[in-house]
C-alpha cells in the first residue's frame, strides 16, 4: 500500500512473535504491514486477548485494545478484528482499507487450497518466485479436492510453470506447463510448452520433436515468426509504441 505513514512513535519492549512464521513485530506500523501483506494467512495467531493485550501494555493504545476485546466477546470474525485495527490505527486511507475490506472477503469464501493458491500467486507477483513454488507444488501433491474443478488444479500447474519460467527453469516450466494443457486443454498452454523446450532443450533435440507434428510446426513458424517481427522493429526503428505492443505479445507465452 502506497499510503503508508509512520504516525506512532511507541516501539514495543516485548515484540509480539507470530509463531507460525518466527516473525516479530513491535511497532503498529510493522503490524499493520504484515496484515496487509499476509491477508490470506489471518488466523488464530492475530485474533486473540494476547495480542490485545500486547497493544495496550507495549504499544500504550488502550482504545484500540479495548474496542479489540469487545470484538471478540461478541465473536467477531477475523475480517472485523483485523479491520479494526487498520482503521483504528489511522496509518491506512479509507480508500486502502476498502480495498482491503474486499480481499478479505473474497477470501472469506474461498476453500483451503484456493486460498492456497491466492497466497502462491500473490508471492509470485511480488517476486518471491522459489516460495510460491513450494506453495503452488504443495497445492498439486496433495490430495485434490474433488468439490473443485479440475480446471483450478490445471491453473495451478500454468502458475507454477510462469514461475519456474522467471527463474529460467524451462525444462521444469515446461512439464507443467504440459500438464496444465492436458487438464485444460488450452491451446495457449500448448504453446508455451512448446515455448519452453524451445529455450530448454538443445537445437537438434528440438526439431526432432517437432518433426510430424503439424500442430508443434504451426506454432513453431508463428514463434519465430513474432521473434522476427521484434527483431524488424529493433532494425527499422518501429515507432516504441508498436515495439512495446509487440514484446507484450511475445513475453504472454511466458505468463500463462
Amino acid at each position: 500500500m502506497g499510503s503508508l505513514i509512520l504516525c506512532h512513535n511507541k516501539r514495543a519492549r516485548q515484540p509480539y512473535e507470530i509463531a507460525r512464521i518466527h516473525m516479530r513485530i513491535y511497532t503498529i506500523e510493522e503490524l499493520c504491514y504484515y496484515i496487509c501483506n499476509n491477508l490470506y494467512l489471518i488466523d488464530y495467531t492475530m485474533v486473540n486477548r494476547q495480542l490485545c493485550n500486547w497493544i495496550d501494555r507495549e504499544l500504550e493504545l488502550p482504545k484500540l485494545a479495548e474496542r479489540l476485546r469487545e470484538e471478540l466477546r461478541q465473536n467477531c470474525t477475523m475480517e472485523q478484528f483485523v479491520l479494526t485495527i487498520l482503521r483504528e490505527s489511522t496509518i491506512y486511507a479509507t480508500g486502502d482499507i476498502n480495498k482491503i475490506q474486499g480481499i478479505l472477503e473474497h477470501l472469506q469464501n474461498l476453500k483451503d487450497v484456493e486460498r492456497m493458491k491466492y497466497k502462491a500467486d500473490s508471492l509470485q507477483k511480488s517476486g518471491e518466485y522459489e516460495t510460491a513454488i513450494l506453495v503452488y507444488q504443495s497445492i498439486i501433491n496433495r490430495e485434490w479436492d474433488n468439490s473443485i474443478s479440475k480446471i483450478f488444479y490445471g491453473r495451478v500447474y500454468a502458475s507454477l510453470g510462469a514461475a519456474y519460467g522467471s527463474r529460467f527453469l524451462y525444462e521444469e516450466a515446461a512439464k507443467v506447463y504440459l500438464e496444465a494443457y492436458r487438464i485444460c486443454g488450452d491451446m495457449e498452454l500448448l504453446r508455451t510448452y512448446l515455448y519452453c523446450c524451445y529455450k530448454a532443450l538443445p537445437q537438434d533435440q528440438y526439431v526432432k520433436m517437432l518433426s510430424g507434428n503439424s500442430v508443434f510446426l504451426s506454432m513453431d513458424s508463428a514463434m519465430k515468426e513474432e521473434i522476427r517481427e521484434i527483431q524488424r522493429g529493433i532494425d527499422m526503428n518501429i515507432p516504441d509504441e508498436q515495439f512495446e505492443q509487440w514484446k507484450k505479445e511475445y513475453r504472454r507465452i511466458d505468463k500463462s
